[in-house]
């Protein structure tokens, strides 16, 4: 890492782009989520087929990150945050293209792709820059971003349907990561490879992406005997990825981390229980706005923004307080607040006010803002510096992960509810059914996960 690397205006310069960076990942999601109805019929999907448009973006991301972290460490964190940029505008332009199914799920695998590099290793590079008094204020404000794409994606995205059709959202996601391109290039000095020199396992990472591949694949194919098959075998990949890389000298997770440091090991665990808790809400509420309460994309957008909001301002005021409280307790309490907001959205049903969905999103959102970054902040703290870019892909990967089996449970509800079949109206009662059903399931869930986080505790 070069002396420049560390300079106060570099600082400045690194949380921009950062923060501009968390904007984009969440910004398509979002406004896709708004899209999908539209996109659902212009291309005849099916309900459990439509789930995948999210779904196999968020498996590329889970087996890309904790790879491309460490090529990160290695190699550079600059480089691989560059190279994310051009795949994900390549990709995004390749799904405004899409005319089929199948061309649009292979566009959005490779989004997922870029997206795992540029989140990941900019992560990594922010903590590498700021001191650790500093860290928490810096990750929220790098996570209010994450937020204001949360925003911004259900308006724009719904206005964008609107006027210039679903493909629209994804011109516009490849304008913003272009525009990334000439600050990293140019303004973005010097480069962070703590772990020069070391080794690359490139087996035990092609391993570790085939079983992940296989275990979310199938976990989002259940109940079917097909799906139980690729889970056990994905488990069983898994399994030998962990035996393998504890006996490598230079492994591409250090699962030593897991078993000495507490603090990563429980926070993590928090981060994965708390996405699988959370992650579908937005999702549901947008099929449910617009298919049951029958609002237009642009109008579902605005409902949605009252998660965003409170996201957005909170997000970097519990980043500051976990400078100064130990951050295990601003981040349990959010998982609180955000399971109070799953119990009241068990009870939604076609005649529930739009309020109420209000009143819970606003809830929602203030349990993420306060969980984010003080538990980012406990795990990046936690560890070596050599070691953030794998720190940084393993936040990421129980992120997307537990997005994945969030969606991975609706997926298995809308199979055994609905079955082979689209939301139509005649299918509203199996709809709503299988809703509340996974609201009760992310309920218990998110209980789970306050345990998680109260854990994550220094040994004394």
């Amino acid at each position: 890492m070069t002396q420049s690397s560390t300079g106060a205006t570099n600082k400045n310069v690194v949380l921009i782009i950062a923060t501009v960076s968390a904007f984009v990942v969440p910004f398509l999601v979002s406004s896709i989520n708004v899209a999908l109805p539209k996109m659902s019929s212009d291309l005849h999907m099916e309900a459990v087929v439509m789930t995948w448009v999210n779904t196999i973006y968020f498996l590329a991301i889970a087996m890309a990150q904790v790879p491309m972290g460490r090529l990160a460490d290695i190699y550079g964190r600059k480089k691989l945050y560059l190279l994310g940029l051009v795949i994900s505008i390549a990709a995004s332009v390749a799904a405004a293209l899409s005319n089929s199914v199948v061309m649009l799920l292979i566009s959005r695998a490779l989004q997922g792709i870029g997206a795992g590099m540029t989140f990941n290793t900019i992560i990594a590079i922010l903590t590498s820059v700021f001191p650790a008094e500093a860290r928490g204020k810096a990750l929220g404000i790098n996570m209010a971003g994450t937020y204001g794409g949360l925003i911004m994606g259900p308006l724009v995205g719904g206005l964008l349907t609107d006027e210039f059709g679903w493909q629209s959202i994804f011109i516009f996601s490849a304008c913003c990561s272009f525009l990334l391109i000439v600050p990293v290039f140019f303004y973005l000095k010097g480069e962070w490879r703590e772990a020069r020199g070391e080794k690359f396992d490139l087996a035990g990472s092609i391993t570790y992406g085939i079983a992940m591949a296989m275990f979310m694949y199938g976990f989002s194919t259940l109940p079917g005997w097909p799906g139980m098959v690729f889970l056990v075998l994905g488990i069983a990949g898994l399994f030998y990825f962990v035996r393998r890389e504890l006996k490598m000298p230079s492994p591409i997770l250090d699962f030593s981390l897991f078993q000495r440091n507490r603090v990563f090991l429980f926070s993590n665990l928090a981060t994965l229980i708390n996405y699988l808790a959370t992650f579908a809400v937005t999702f549901l509420l947008s099929l449910y706005l617009q298919h049951i309460k029958e609002l237009e994309p642009d109008q579902a957008g605005l409902v949605l923004m009252a998660s965003s909001i409170p996201m957005t301002i909170i997000t970097p005021l519990a980043g500051r307080l976990s400078d100064r409280i130990e951050p295990r307790l601003v981040a349990a309490t959010g998982m609180a607040v955000g399971c109070l907001a799953l119990v009241l959205l068990i009870f939604l049903n076609n005649t529930t006010p739009i309020w109420y969905v209000i009143l819970t999103l606003v809830l929602y959102g203030i349990g993420i803002g306060l969980f984010s970054s003080p538990n980012t902040n406990a795990i990046m703290g936690s560890v070596e510096r050599k070691v953030l870019g794998v720190a940084s892909g393993t936040i990421g990967t129980m992120r997307t992960g537990g997005m994945m089996l969030s969606l991975g449970i609706m997926m298995i509800l809308f199979s055994i509810y609905i079955g082979q079949a689209e939301i139509t109206p005649v299918y509203y009662p199996e709809f709503l059914a299988s809703v509340r059903v996974g609201f009760i399931v992310f309920t218990v869930l998110g209980i789970g996960g306050v345990a998680g986080q109260l854990a994550a505790r220094k040994k004394a």
